[in-house]
């Protein structure tokens, strides 16, 4: 027989007063902001301690939020198939400096979900196995997902610039 579930965010608290920055409710779900140099160990305990067990690491994104400070954030999307519940970390990272210690020795599906976060956002997940590029090619410069990414782009051909779009174009040369 399971133990009795316990308030994740009430345990979190109780166990790393200082690793608890802010917890919002919005619609229903519980996001927990968390100091980044703490997050190993407080994803550790909410795994494998009794009450909570968010055993299974659904997703983990990046997200850029420039022109805002601190501009980079990680949010993990926790579930525990014990409870039937979800409970969603994030920690907010520099722009300088965006690291953040790893989760794949709690969570081994963290491993290729923050590759993806690394390459397309310049992420650093210390202590990762296997930090190599996922999407992008080795010799790719820069984190395509950036906000300040340049974009290329390509003038959409109508009726009207047909002629003047289709010299531009890289047919093959016969």
């Amino acid at each position: 027989m399971p133990v009795e579930a316990k308030d994740p965010v009430t345990a979190l608290r109780e166990a790393f007063p200082d690793a608890v920055q802010d917890v919002v409710e919005f619609r229903g779900e519980t996001t927990v902001y968390v100091e980044p140099t703490k997050l190993a160990e407080v994803a550790l305990f909410l795994r494998d301690a009794d009450g909570l067990r968010y055993n299974l690491l659904v997703n983990l994104t990046g997200i850029d939020y420039l022109p805002e400070t601190p501009r980079f954030a990680v949010a993990y999307h926790l579930y525990s198939m014990l409870y039937n519940r979800t409970l969603r970390l994030k920690v907010r990272l520099p722009e300088d400096n965006p690291t953040v210690p790893t989760v794949t020795t709690v969570w081994p599906t963290a491993n290729w979900l923050e590759r993806e976060a690394y390459d397309m956002l310049g992420i650093v997940f210390e202590g990762h196995p296997d930090p190599r590029r996922i999407l992008m090619p080795p010799e790719w410069e820069g984190h395509p997902l950036r906000k300040d990414y340049p974009l290329g782009y390509e003038t959409v051909q109508f009726s009207f610039n047909y002629d003047e779009i289709d010299r531009h174009k890289p047919y093959a040369k016969e």
